[in-house]
């Protein structure tokens, strides 16, 4: 049974690291976690990332372990109660789960033992079907732009609305996911904005948060989501 918290970013306008989604944690987590395996991949400074999401999980009754501390990042995964993958550069975070071996570990360790995954911004881009979603630049290769696909569609996190104020002439959000919705069998991407958070427990997923959420599906027009909604349908 597979438990995910996919949150679209770490620090909301306001407030500080994980403040927006600390209840959220404390509900999915529980009393039966003690630790937390922190993936700090999607930074350059692994130990400062781990100081910083350490002292967050501290101040909500959990112990939080870096995975690069650990002498072997496959076997960390498998005696891990609990994963958090945190936010970053999505290119970088997913060479180094290749690079680790640990891509089916984690997929194996959802699927078979129910391990509850939490991800933040790059690391609810990695739990989909792929990256290739993400807003990040490639600032590096992984071997493959496919995912863990623990759920079965995209997720743009950040999501953000065309501004009609704005003189900017880039394409928008929205733009970009209809050009990756231009190839056939491209899956559905669900845009998060920040402050959104979905909660799937097995077959079940619901929209958590305080923002809405936006729908893309290939050849339909958007569908707007709010906190609360049953979002089973995409499972």
């Amino acid at each position: 049974m597979r438990r995910l918290l996919l949150i679209s970013n770490s620090t909301l306008h306001g407030s500080g690291y994980l403040d927006h989604c600390k209840k959220q944690i404390k509900e999915f987590l529980s009393d039966k976690v003690k630790t937390v395996l922190f993936v700090p991949y999607a930074l350059h400074d692994r130990d400062d990332y781990t100081s910083t999401a350490r002292k967050a999980y501290n101040e909500i009754g959990y112990q939080l372990e870096g995975i690069h501390e650990k002498p072997s990042a496959v076997e960390a995964v498998r005696q891990a109660e609990a994963l958090f993958i945190g936010g970053g550069n999505t290119f970088r975070l997913l060479k180094t789960l290749y690079d680790e071996n640990i891509v089916d570990e984690i997929y194996k360790r959802v699927y078979n033992d129910g391990m509850p995954y939490i991800g933040s911004s790059a690391g609810t881009n990695v739990a989909t079907v792929s990256i290739n979603t993400t807003n990040d630049m490639p600032i590096v290769f992984p071997p493959s732009f496919k995912a863990i696909n623990l759920v079965p569609f995209n997720i743009n996190a950040h999501y953000q609305d065309p501004d009609p104020n704005s003189k900017h002439m880039g394409e928008t959000r929205a733009k970009r996911i209809e050009q990756y919705h231009e190839y056939e069998d491209s899956p559905p991407v669900l845009g998060i904005r920040e402050g959104c958070i979905l909660h799937v427990e097995g077959d079940k997923a619901t929209l958590r948060g305080v923002t809405d959420a936006r729908l893309f599906v290939r050849g339909k027009e958007p569908v707007e989501y709010k906190p609360d909604a049953d979002m089973s349908f995409l499972l």
